[in-house]
């Protein structure tokens, strides 16, 4: 007989004779590795835990990258409701590794297993990643063409509430399956991919399914379920219990309870929100409207239907988002997309995707606190999902915006945004070389022959990219960088925003070369796109003052002082201040400018205000002040 230690720190116990992790008396979900990591570091408390010793002992013999690492400490800090910026349990030892700073308490519990780390020691099966592309609807009829990604979603949903499995976000993996799923199965590490069908006669429905897996291509279990159409609803729940079963996966009363409870019952409302999530997932301003319809249809059905609610928050969210470069950007959007996400919650508060979706617009609407709180909550109740960890991830801000995105880099490397988010956080920190790190991974999944995302392209790259260079000097590379960011396709969201950034970008340039009438034309061009935008106004400006054309100079920076002031109208006070600031470098005021941002970020909350300031190229002028580093400093403090 020998004894396994039961550590106890705040509400938690985590006991290594059971293998688990309790709260107050109830399981915590957390994988095997992020348990591992746990036991690691309760077992060496207020010590250093170096990155070498917890690949060594969590993955023996595996050559793995630092991201599996994040990703597994982002979980573990997720399920302990830590805080990377203020941390109670796991610290960041910058470069070094992690230290568990909670005081820990030991009680030993017999067993005779013979120690924790023995072969002896029965651990939960291993996790597979698993994904669902739409179903084939092998009846061909337009009539229930919907059904293929409606059954693909809810199978991907309800797998979700089983502990055992990462699942694959279905309309990332739909994209795919168009063109090259087994090289994105790879490089997303799927390990089963469900391959369904269904097919109608007359009132009856017959749904199949396998999962397969993709090293051997053979079938590790299969499914089959019949019965009328309009008991679509239990036909899904069969196919997911049956696949459960045959992959001998754990199902708890609580992962029952998800997988068999109705989000509606309304036939009618399933499919207008299906129909309507098929709209939005289009991303084409022209769709936006009518799958706004399809939710309203779908709530008028079922007042109560929580991921109606949720899909009509995201379409209008939209909106707003098209709207956001604006001076006056659409927030009567952005109020509706909160109050949609708030009432889903009230419905159904275990619903993690409205919890994660609050956390997006609460983060745009600038209320950072609320926004990360919620983006939490969602990661407590599904951990692992990359939707969640990428929305945590943009309302977060530093270390925890990091790790957040360098787990969704490590289940999707070709998510492009998630390099921009991260470049972000290096830029204000001044970690120029680890920014342009991140950006060279983002766009090397954007050349021809690789598996890119049409649904998440790589805007914004290539501009940020040649911003970074054009403040290292090298005005030639930069241009080049604003070209390719300019010749990208032209029908995502974020597209005439980064357009009329590139050519800002290009303006620059040509001022740094003293070709001021073609940076007038390039900032014209800027303003086309968006006429009221105070930077390319003021860039315009200086380049026709270089040209001595001083009366149109003058008439551009009344234009611009007018725009400043609907800024702070509208509460957009960062780009405000940033203008303001660019206005007194343009006279020459460098302690006004230093003045402005300083106290500016002294007032923001927590977040990414400022974060371009070491790059700004109108600040360039600001970089050999000596006020000018302590207002740099306040930046990098503020993404620790």
């Amino acid at each position: 007989m020998s004894t396994a230690p039961r550590y106890e720190f705040g509400p938690f116990v985590v006991d290594s004779a059971s293998y688990r992790l309790l709260k107050e008396g109830s399981p915590v979900a957390l994988s095997p590795k992020a348990l591992d990591l746990l036991l690691l570091f309760v077992g060496r408390p207020a010590k250093l835990v170096t990155k070498d010793d917890i690949l060594k002992a969590l993955w023996p013999d595996v050559a793995v990258t630092d991201n599996a690492l994040t990703q597994v400490v982002s979980e573990l800090r997720q399920a302990l409701g830590d805080n990377p910026a203020a941390p109670v349990y796991v610290e960041t030892v910058p470069r070094r590794g992690y230290r568990f700073v909670a005081p820990v308490g030991t009680a030993a519990v017999e067993n005779d297993l013979g120690g924790l780390f023995t072969k002896n020691v029965k651990r939960p099966p291993r996790s597979f990643s698993i994904a669902v592309p739409d179903f084939v609807n092998a009846s061909g009829e337009a009539e229930i063409a919907w059904l293929a990604a409606g059954i693909a979603e809810t199978v991907t949903n309800d797998l979700r509430a089983i502990r055992d499995l990462r699942v694959i976000d279905r309309a990332l993996v739909t994209e795919a399956a168009k063109r090259a799923p087994a090289e994105m199965a790879k490089a997303a590490g799927v390990d089963l991919v469900v391959i369904g069908s269904y097919q109608r006669a007359g009132t009856h429905l017959r749904i199949t399914a396998s999962a397969v897996d993709l090293q051997t291509h053979q079938a590790r279990a299969s499914a089959k379920a019949d019965g009328p159409l309009t008991d679509v609803f239990q036909l899904q729940d069969a196919i997911v219990t049956q696949l459960s079963a045959g992959l001998q996966l754990t199902v708890t009363p609580a992962a029952a309870a998800r997988i068999h409870a109705r989000e509606t019952w309304n036939f009618d409302a399933y499919r207008a929100l299906t129909e309507g999530r098929l709209k939005l997932e289009t991303l084409d301003a022209d769709e936006i409207p009518r799958a706004i319809a399809d939710f309203e249809r779908a709530l008028a059905l079922d007042p109560a239907y929580a991921l109606a609610h949720v899909g009509l928050a995201h379409a209008r969210f939209w909106r707003f988002q098209a709207s956001r470069a604006k001076n006056r950007p659409d927030v009567e959007e952005l109020t509706a997309s909160i109050a949609h996400a708030r009432r889903a919650i009230e419905i159904d508060d275990d619903l993690a995707e409205a919890h994660s979706a609050l956390a997006f617009f609460l983060a745009s609407a600038e209320r950072p606190v609320e926004a990360v709180t919620a983006g939490r909550r969602a990661l407590v109740l599904e951990p692992g999902n990359w939707r969640h960890q990428f929305r945590l991830g943009i309302a977060a801000w530093g270390t925890e915006r990091l790790d957040c995105l360098d787990a969704v880099t490590v289940q999707f490397p070709q998510m492009a945004y998630a390099y921009f988010g991260i470049a972000m956080v290096h830029v204000a920190r001044q970690e120029i070389p680890a920014a342009v790190a991140a950006l060279d991974r983002g766009l090397s999944f954007q050349r021809p022959g690789t598996v890119a995302l049409e649904r998440f392209p790589g805007k914004g790259l290539h501009w940020l990219r040649g911003l970074i260079k054009l403040a290292a000097g090298d005005a030639t590379t930069a241009r080049a960088e604003f070209d390719r960011e300019l010749a990208l396709p032209g029908r995502a969201i974020y597209s005439d925003e980064f357009a009329m950034d590139a050519y800002d970008g290009h303006g620059f340039a040509l001022l740094e070369t003293d070709d001021a009438a073609a940076a007038a034309d390039m900032f014209g061009r800027a303003l086309e796109r968006f006429p009221d935008h105070a930077r390319s106004l003021i860039g315009q400006a200086q380049a026709l003052k270089r040209q001595r054309q001083r009366r149109k100079a003058d008439a551009l920076l009344d234009r611009a002082k007018s725009v400043i002031d609907e800024l702070r109208r509208y509460h957009r006070h960062a780009d405000a201040a940033l203008a303001t600031a660019f206005l007194h470098v343009l006279d020459g005021q460098c302690d006004e400018a230093i003045a402005v941002l300083d106290q500016w970020l002294a007032r923001a909350p927590a977040g990414f205000a400022g974060w371009t300031i070491p790059i700004e190229p109108f600040l360039k002028p600001l970089r050999t002040q000596p006020g000018f580093a302590a207002v740099l400093k306040r930046l990098s403090d503020r993404a620790r």
